[in-house]
């Protein structure tokens, strides 16, 4: 075992249910490294593993060489955790949230000042040290609970649904910080169900469903094999279906569209125009999305 984490056969059980089941996965140095899927997935579970803060049932958990459950203080002196609620002490300001939390750290205090007041400045949210938190914006609030996560100088990154309910300004703000945090030699794991911010940051990723993964690699990896390069979108008919039923060409129908999936979208729409006669058709790259609909249904699920 040589990554940052590393898990084999983790499995975590409350009562009958069965959460996380027998996943194995490992997390290099520097790496950014993301956990999708549907909600109750058992993505939060694992995170709260990593983190220490939930006790595995079996199966083998590393972290920075360390087990969770036996040395967890050692452990998080090397972490930095964003979780998916917001938790900021509403009774401080912006920079008392950050100076009150590196006391748990046993930073000096001068210290501390300097660190909270710099990553004040790193969020952008200096302007905002003496507010307190609830005034902020959801944006700013995020923003801070990840200055935060920072004023250990952490190794690792634990972010639970980073920028939920975010606007997309405030979420590109997110991901700019996050690749500039990697880029600084911090490793970073990160669930999230926006699958264009997976795609957009994660250099590798599983995909979980009802507690197993179902697949790993790099997204682009895993778009061309489980998807192909292109899709073509065509309305749905019984004159389209028959048709490509004729032509033998795969697809799936989901509501009231058929999807082609194709290494050639332009041969696919030959075929479609010259046979077919769809009333509207489009073709586009495929995406993580379509992956991640593909490996786990179409269905909402709570």
């Amino acid at each position: 075992m040589n990554g940052i984490i590393e898990a084999q056969g983790l499995r975590k059980n409350f009562g009958m249910l069965v959460a996380v089941d027998g996943i194995s996965f490992s997390v290099r140095k520097g790496e950014i490294f993301g956990f999708l899927g549907p909600n109750g997935a058992g993505k939060t579970t694992t995170m709260k593993m990593i983190a220490c803060v939930s006790p595995r049932t079996s199966g083998v958990l590393s972290v920075f060489g360390m087990d969770p459950d036996e040395n967890p203080a050692e452990i998080k002196q090397h972490l930095g955790v964003v979780p998916q609620e917001t938790n900021l002490d509403p009774d401080f300001t912006c920079f008392g949230n950050l100076f009150t939390y590196s006391g748990y750290f046993d930073i000096p205090t001068h210290s501390a000042q300097k660190k909270s007041d710099e990553l004040l400045e790193f969020v952008q949210l200096q302007e905002k040290r003496n507010v307190k938190v609830e005034k902020l914006s959801g944006g700013m609030k995020r923003r801070l609970i990840l200055a935060r996560a920072l004023v250990n100088n952490p190794d690792l990154l634990i972010l639970d649904e980073p920028t939920i309910g975010l606007d997309p300004q405030a979420r590109h703000l997110i991901w700019e910080k996050l690749k500039t945090l990697q880029a600084q030699g911090n490793t970073i794991v990160l669930t999230t169900h926006y699958l264009d911010e997976a795609a957009r940051l994660c250099d590798r990723l599983v995909i979980m469903d009802k507690g197993k993964i179902l697949v790993k690699g790099a997204p682009a990896d895993l778009v061309k094999k489980y998807v192909g390069e292109e899709i073509v979108e065509v309305e749905k008919s019984a004159e389209v279906l028959f048709c490509l039923a004729a032509h033998n060409i795969p697809h799936e129908v989901t509501g009231d569209t058929v999807q082609i999936a194709t290494g050639s979208s332009r041969e696919i729409a030959k075929i479609l125009l010259d046979s077919c006669q769809p009333k509207k058709m489009l073709t586009r790259l495929a995406t993580l999305e379509d992956v991640f609909l593909k490996l786990t249904g179409r269905t909402l699920r709570d």
